[in-house]
């Protein structure tokens, strides 16, 4: 992993590389929480760049094909999400907007997939870089390695 943080923006970059020659499974994600402190949260703004939803069973397993969406942008209010989405725009940024702050989490490259958790009666948001669905070890939609994924957080 290379981690950086320049001005107001931290990168993460991960590469898996075999030791092997052996493919390699790669199914990672991060779990940026976010918050606005002092801002109440019904006010929050959220942008999410998604263009398919993850239909998941009673275990918020994938199950089944996943269902067009438009992108939202507008207020989190009481909204709650634990949500899987794939078909991101490109670039993907997602962001929380609030009280004059803006936090943005880009997924670069390598992050074809996103999870969106907002749970009720919490003030957090988290917008998860994922290489790969929930489950994706056991259906096979996984990349192989070498693999290289790269997000960022920026706070403006």
């Amino acid at each position: 992993m290379e981690v950086e943080l320049r001005r107001a923006t931290l990168r993460v970059r991960t590469t898996v590389v075999p030791t092997s020659p052996a493919a390699v499974p790669v199914a990672f994600g991060f779990h940026p929480y976010l918050v606005l402190p002092g801002v109440p949260r019904a006010s929050w703004r959220i942008e999410l760049p998604v263009r398919c939803y993850l239909v998941t069973d009673e275990r918020l397993i994938p199950a089944g094909p996943p269902e067009r969406v438009e992108p939202y942008a507008g207020e989190l209010g009481e909204r709650t999400y634990d949500d899987g989405f794939d078909h991101l725009d490109t670039p993907a940024v997602f962001a929380l907007d609030g009280g004059g702050r803006r936090i943005e989490v880009a997924f670069e490259s390598g992050f074809p997939v996103a999870q969106v958790y907002a749970p009720g009666g919490s003030d957090v948001v988290c917008f998860e870089p994922m290489t790969a669905p929930a489950n994706a070890l056991v259906t096979g939609a996984y990349p192989v390695a070498p693999y290289a994924a790269t997000f960022s957080v920026r706070v403006g």
